[in-house]
């Protein structure tokens, strides 16, 4: 497994992972599948800002993916930014997740961010214990914020000095 740069090739599979953990999952608060536009405007809008977007390539196939972003879109919050990362459902579990985390955090220092934060749903038990595994504490619990699949969710919010 090699992780790299995400480009326009791998739009795709970023789609294809992207939607299967909107359609099965709790990952993602979204319930509408997106296209490949909207996959490349995200791509796009995180390149301009010099936000980094990595995948996890093995044998030619995406894996996995993780970027961040601004954690709230004010100048006070600057030194603050917010990860994602997302791993094909048939690659879980071979530690291409705490990877592409780990790989998040020179870029973000780079760019002279101090602190990463996590939104996690709270039954998210196995990316609860990878962030606490890669040093991210937890700062907030916020009950009931969210629904999906008819149910209300609950947001664990996770940081980590970088």
């Amino acid at each position: 497994m090699k992780l790299r740069a995400a480009g326009e090739d791998d739009l795709p599979e970023i789609l294809s992972i992207y939607n299967d953990a909107v359609l099965h999952s709790t990952a993602i608060w979204n319930d509408t599948p997106v296209d490949i536009a909207n996959r490349a405007h995200w791509l796009a809008d995180r390149r301009a800002r010099s936000f980094p977007v990595l995948v996890a390539e093995a044998n030619g196939a995406v894996l996995g993916y993780a970027s961040f972003g601004d954690f709230r879109p004010f100048e006070g919050y600057r030194v603050s930014v917010e990860h994602s990362v997302y791993v094909a459902a048939a690659a879980r579990g071979r530690g291409i997740g705490r990877a592409l985390v780990e790989a998040l955090f020179e870029p973000a220092r780079a760019l002279d961010k101090k602190v990463m934060i996590g939104g996690i749903t709270a039954g998210n038990a196995a990316s609860i214990a990878l962030h606490e595994r890669l040093g991210f504490v937890e700062t907030g619990y916020m009950k009931g914020i969210g629904i999906k699949f008819g149910q209300r969710l609950d947001l664990v919010l996770m940081q980590k000095e970088l």
